[in-house]
């Protein structure tokens, strides 16, 4: 598959990328390239090929979904330049 530099300035627009008119050209070609790659991947045989997240086999650590208060409010908010009353002292922004 080939990429015009119609479909480049596209792409581009689509993208909101700056591409001077005089690099529409090479931008067409790499878009070209990068297709060429991608069907020759297609052409990979994957057949009894396990699909992987990692090139290493382990399981990520899962915990329970639990909503909690953390129960350590002071020290999350010793962090804080400014605590007051037991909350985030932030400076006022809004009129």
């Amino acid at each position: 598959m080939s990429i015009d530099t119609d479909t480049a300035r596209k792409v581009a627009h689509l993208a909101r990328i700056a591409v001077k008119e005089e690099d529409l050209p090479a931008l067409a070609g790499e878009l070209s390239a990068v297709l060429a790659f991608m069907e020759q991947l297609n052409e990979v045989d994957v057949e009894g090929v396990e699909p992987m997240t990692s090139v290493t086999p382990m399981r990520l650590k899962r915990r329970k979904d639990v909503v909690t208060d953390g129960n350590m409010p002071e020290k999350i908010l010793s962090n804080a330049p400014d605590a007051r009353e037991g909350f985030f002292a932030v400076p006022k922004v809004v009129e």
